[in-house]
């Protein structure tokens, strides 16, 4: 037999040996039982939130949130009718809870009276990971981006300098407007360096725009973003007050699922 005959026999063999197995299998090898998965209760509706998530605002007060530049200090945005309204003279707020990976469900609105252009338009931001004072984090972007021209990793959706969003799913001035995010946090390695990225997936309005993508550092206004000096663990979230003259936006419907 020469060694084309062996290697067709050896491949008929094993064809035969598989199929036989296949003959042998039953459906049950491949059905698993355990570990049964929790039970969640979803909401009545996309803005309700699940049995087990965190509210951080359900229309009636701040007790879930602080002051950035002042923790410990009570938020003072204004809480009215439901609705949570910026307060640019006080600054940017954050959870009084630290977080690691979760999914996060924020509503949001831009005045229908809004004035300005370009970046003073309705500006805010949903800082994923707050790593203190001021602006330091990982920032989501709000903005009127209706009609509303500027740069494209600055406009609503954008993972803030750093990723565009696939397309821009923005409502008019004056309606209500929905994030879906799914934050994975970073890792680090004990001397400092990154060893697994944050990740990113943002809906906006039921429309993705971030699919996953792989954050290169915090946030940073001028400059490239890097994990330099950036060693964190589980982190607050943080809206942030932006300092634009335009109307202040609001929220409403803000809670997380820890993951």
């Amino acid at each position: 037999m020469n060694k084309k005959q062996t290697l067709f026999l050896a491949v008929i063999l094993a064809a035969s040996s598989i199929a036989n197995a296949q003959n042998k299998a039953k459906h049950e090898d491949t059905e698993i039982y355990e570990p049964v998965p929790n039970v969640v209760t979803p909401g009545k509706t996309n803005s309700d939130a699940p049995s087990d998530a965190v509210v951080l605002f359900d229309g009636k007060n701040l007790d879930q949130w602080t002051l950035t530049d002042q923790r410990g200090t009570a938020a003072n945005w204004l809480v009215a009718d439901g609705i949570l309204t910026v307060n640019k003279r006080s600054g940017n707020i954050e959870t009084t809870k630290a977080f690691g990976s979760y999914q996060l469900h924020v509503e949001w609105r831009i005045p229908a009276n809004i004035t300005g252009s370009d970046q003073a338009r309705g500006n805010s931001g949903v800082f994923l990971a707050s790593l203190g004072k001021g602006d330091a984090g990982y920032e989501l972007q709000i903005l009127d981006s209706y009609k509303n021209k500027t740069y494209v990793n600055g406009q609503a959706g954008s993972i803030y300098k750093q990723f565009i969003p696939l397309v821009n799913a923005s409502k008019p001035p004056g309606e209500w407007q929905t994030y879906d995010i799914i934050w994975t946090a970073p890792t680090f390695n004990e001397d400092g360096t990154v060893k697994t990225p944050a990740k990113a997936t943002v809906f906006h309005n039921g429309v993705l725009v971030q699919n996953n993508v792989s954050l290169l550092g915090p946030t940073q206004f001028i400059g490239q973003p890097s994990y330099n000096n950036a060693k964190h663990g589980p982190a607050p979230i943080k809206l942030q007050a932006h300092g634009d003259k335009s109307e202040p936006l609001s929220y409403r419907n803000i809670w997380v699922r820890e993951l």
